[in-house]
């Protein structure tokens, strides 16, 4: 099926993969986001698998690739992911829809045990595409016009307690460790340029990524198990610059026989720039 000359429809099966969760990997994870949880001698950061959806882009991505940008990630953890062990991953798309100018399309990706077949991690990319190229050979994004975007209501509300906060500086090293190794517009300047872009935009990916890290040295295993996360990529992350993640509880609710904690979560720059907002939870 193909409409109006782009595969990506609603329903189209994009691929699938299967892999051995070696020490390995889960050290390079590591090293890459400065994730050092002693939880990962066990088990596997649950966002382990955070770019498989890229690995099938012909079967999902529109064909205008100029400017597109990652605009939303949801994530659900169920179980850990157990080193030594063995997952499979499908990857499926599952939603489309147009707003302020772009179209988006929504990957969804489950990763689940091979030998039980149980769902261990399901995430939701919503990544958007411009609906009309630039007549001019501007930039389509740069540091001035990502500044000027709409005001956004007050966040965060919450008004609880504030967990630890983490900070990063994504340099280019890092951002090879975890977009590359080849050349893209997440490694590489010049391929920035050639989408519409003044230099290496950090792939939207690693802040879902330190927003999972914040959770998971607060809540633990309790994230691992039953984590929750929609995050909204509010802004342009570019190479170089230093960010701050933050999180905030804001109410606690039953669950069965356990506590799921709410948090407003959040990602900035130096300069106060939001580049990720949204909402997390774990149980307790």
């Amino acid at each position: 099926m193909n409409l109006n000359g782009e595969p990506a429809h609603v329903g189209r099966h994009c691929g699938a993969s299967s892999y051995t969760v070696s020490r390995e990997v889960v050290d390079f994870y590591a090293e890459a986001l400065d994730d050092h949880s002693p939880l990962y001698r066990e088990y596997a950061p649950p966002l382990l698998y955070h770019s498989e959806c890229y690995r099938f882009l012909a079967e999902w991505y529109l064909h205008n690739l100029i400017g597109n940008l990652h605009g939303r990630q949801e994530w659900q953890s169920f179980a850990p992911i157990p080193v030594g062990g063995t997952v499979r991953t499908r990857s499926t798309i599952v939603e489309r829809y147009a707003k302020r100018g772009r179209d988006y399309v929504v990957n969804e990706t489950d990763v689940v045990d091979a030998s039980s077949g149980a769902l261990l991690v399901r995430g939701r990319t919503h990544q958007s595409f411009l609906q009309a190229q630039a007549d001019d050979d501007g930039f389509v994004v740069d540091a001035d016009t990502a500044k000027k975007k709409e005001p956004r209501p007050p966040f965060p509300t919450a008004t609880g307690d504030d967990l630890a906060a983490l900070t990063k500086v994504v340099d280019r090293r890092r951002c090879w460790m975890f977009s590359g190794p080849g050349r893209n517009y997440h490694t590489d300047p010049e391929e920035a340029r050639k989408l519409g872009f003044p230099n290496i935009v950090v792939q939207g990916m690693m802040s879902t990524c330190f927003a999972s890290q914040l959770m998971v040295d607060r809540f633990g295993e309790g994230f691992l198990r039953g984590g929750r996360m929609d995050l909204k990529l509010t802004n342009v992350l570019w190479a170089d610059e230093r960010v701050t993640a933050r999180a905030r509880v804001r109410e606690r609710s039953r669950e069965g026989a356990l506590e799921r904690v709410h948090c407003d979560v959040w990602v900035e720059k130096d300069d106060g720039t939001r580049i990720l907002i949204g909402d997390a939870s774990a149980l307790m």
